[in-house]
């Protein structure tokens, strides 16, 4: 199995860094690592062996983009450009595309997640994650769990039923791409399960910086809503 990580980032070039040299620990190494920018603002000094993607902007253009350069690939693992995980993370997420074949869609085990509040630095970020450095078992950490759908700052997603589908991120959210998440992994989850993962654990800083006003979020959070039901992937 071909595992890609993802992902789409905008106005955070030294964070975005800090994840990228941070998946150096994951057991399971990413066979391909891709990140979708818009300008050279958005790029710090570049990690080797990842591969720098420009793309139109908006988040679910850039995933797109990173869609388009996978064709070599079985599952895509989407990071958002602030999430730090534990090092089992893709190795647990291989295992269970794996082991249950029906499953289309994981998703993580979020253990902190500062969009919901202020926000984490990453060193509050890491010492979340200590804790879940000691041994565990295996039954532990492939535990599932049915999910309603795949959480965007991580999931992964089996590209096959993707590529036979049509199965893309809706570009017509383009003032915030809030819940293209759920649309996206509601429509593949049509094709098989979406699991919730327990060892794939991961902090979510929640930054603030880099985004677009808090008028267009909320209009978003709004208009997104009623776009995504009146389709029929959105409650």
């Amino acid at each position: 199995m071909r595992i890609a990580v993802g992902i789409a980032t905008r106005g955070r070039p030294r964070l975005v860094r800090e994840v990228l040299l941070d998946l150096a620990r994951q057991r399971r190494k990413p066979d391909r690592t891709v990140v979708a920018y818009v300008g050279p603002e958005d790029i710090d000094e570049p990690v080797r062996g990842v591969e720098y993607l420009i793309s139109e902007p908006g988040l679910t253009t850039q995933r797109n983009a990173i869609l388009d350069a996978l064709g070599d690939c079985d599952v895509v693992v989407f990071f958002d450009d602030d999430f730090f995980c534990v090092p089992e993370y893709l190795a647990v997420t291989e295992r269970i595309f794996e082991q249950e074949p029906d499953c289309v869609v994981t998703t993580g085990r979020v253990v902190a997640d500062g969009a919901n509040g202020a926000g984490y630095t990453m060193s509050q970020a890491h010492a979340v994650l200590r804790r879940f450095l000691v041994q565990e078992s295996a039954a532990s950490l492939m535990r599932t769990e049915k999910a309603f759908n795949g959480y965007g700052c991580n999931m992964g997603l089996r590209l096959a039923p993707m590529r036979e589908h049509g199965i893309r991120f809706d570009e017509r959210l383009p003032l915030y791409g809030w819940y293209e998440d759920l649309d996206a992994t509601r429509a593949l989850g049509r094709h098989g399960s979406i699991l919730k993962v327990n060892g794939a654990r991961g902090v979510h800083l929640g930054v603030k910086a880099g985004r677009l006003p808090g008028v267009r979020l909320g209009y978003s959070q709004v208009a997104n809503s009623v776009y995504l039901a009146r389709k029929g992937t959105y409650p």
